[in-house]
């Protein structure tokens, strides 16, 4: 049986739907999944075993140039109808997912108006579910497939999946400046977010390096933007055993992930891509809230700071503060604490 799944982005959602795709998987042999997600995070889906065709689409470029929208969609239509899915399911319960499910021309299932992110969405389906609000994204995910695919829930600890792909990326030889970074001993630092407010401090990342460089270590900050990559520089300028690394593609940056000895990140997707590949970290929450989003790994620690005002839920800081570029709840969260939580996970 072939089915659809719709889950187009952001990094996060991606990597949280992933331990729903390993329950399907080891529960329902029988089905053959096709993912529609957004081309940036097409890797992601292609990593996990259970994926039998990942379908990039970019909706936001074409959004950008409406004269090819029309065309665009057209073409998706056709190649959609011409899989015959059995079932397509909308994991990401919007109005944008939802839409671009009836293209697919089968029975479109998901998320029901109590539970969807876009209630109104959930109109467009032909079969609504359940799933309560207040839990981990992972959580609900699991519930949602096992509602909607007809299988038990698993009482088992959430599995990405990637541990064949990690195994893989590790076997495989980086070529060019890849290999040589990897020579010495480094923590990946995920400096970068889409909300500026869950931004560390430059002067913390910094100060996080001395104690990383007594234990002998280099800190590696990736950045996917100008603005993320100029700030990496700043840190790097200031510290020698902290690298500003060049633009990287996500398969290049997951080989980096399985050869690092850690990570420390904010709230972010490439916090979450560390942890489901295994790789030991901390991550740090400051205007969102831990419980919600953490990665459920024995090897990962999540720091939720402890400032009266966090976590608050908004992308941008509403106290005065802010205008002076202070973001309290960022500023609880201190070195020495996250070196603390660090250490330990360093001698495993």
């Amino acid at each position: 049986m072939k089915i659809l799944l719709l889950r187009l982005s952001s990094m996060g959602d991606v990597l949280h739907t992933l331990p729903a795709v390993t329950d399907m998987w080891q529960a329902r042999p029988d089905l053959c999944l096709h993912w529609l997600v957004e081309p940036a995070f097409a890797p992601i889906a292609q990593l996990h075993p259970g994926v039998t065709r990942v379908i990039p689409f970019s909706l936001r470029v074409h959004k950008e140039r409406w004269r090819g929208l029309a065309a665009a969609l057209r073409d998706l239509r056709r190649s959609l109808r011409g899989e015959h899915y059995e079932h397509i399911l909308d994991a990401q319960g919007l109005y944008k997912s939802a839409l671009l499910g009836r293209l697919g021309g089968a029975p479109l299932w998901g998320l029901d108006a109590a539970s969807a992110r876009e209630p109104g969405a959930t109109r467009l389906y032909h079969r609504r579910f359940r799933v309560a609000w207040g839990q981990p994204a992972i959580s609900r995910n699991r519930q949602l497939f096992a509602q909607a695919l007809d299988y038990a829930l698993p009482e088992t600890p959430p599995d990405y999946g990637l541990q064949g792909a990690a195994a893989c990326l590790r076997k495989d030889t980086l070529a060019g400046p890849w290999g040589e970074l990897v020579q010495q001993p480094f923590v990946l630092g995920f400096h970068g977010t889409s909300w500026e407010n869950k931004e560390w401090r430059e002067d913390y990342w910094r100060a996080l390096a001395a104690p990383l460089k007594q234990a002998g270590l280099r800190l590696l900050l990736p950045a996917g933007s100008a603005r993320e990559a100029a700030r990496a520089q700043r840190i790097a300028t200031q510290a020698d055993n902290v690298l500003a690394l060049p633009t990287l593609t996500l398969l290049e940056l997951a080989a980096l992930i399985v050869r690092a000895d850690a990570y420390v990140g904010m709230d972010t997707g490439l916090s979450y891509l560390a942890g489901a590949l295994g790789l030991a970290g901390v991550t740090l929450y400051g205007p969102t809230a831990s419980g919600r989003f953490s990665v459920a790994e024995n090897r990962q620690t999540t720091l939720q700071s402890p400032a009266p005002c966090s976590p608050c839920g908004k992308s941008r800081c509403p106290l005065p503060e802010a205008k002076n570029g202070l973001i309290l709840c960022q500023q609880a969260l201190r070195p020495e604490q996250v070196w603390t939580a660090l250490s330990p996970l360093l001698e495993h």
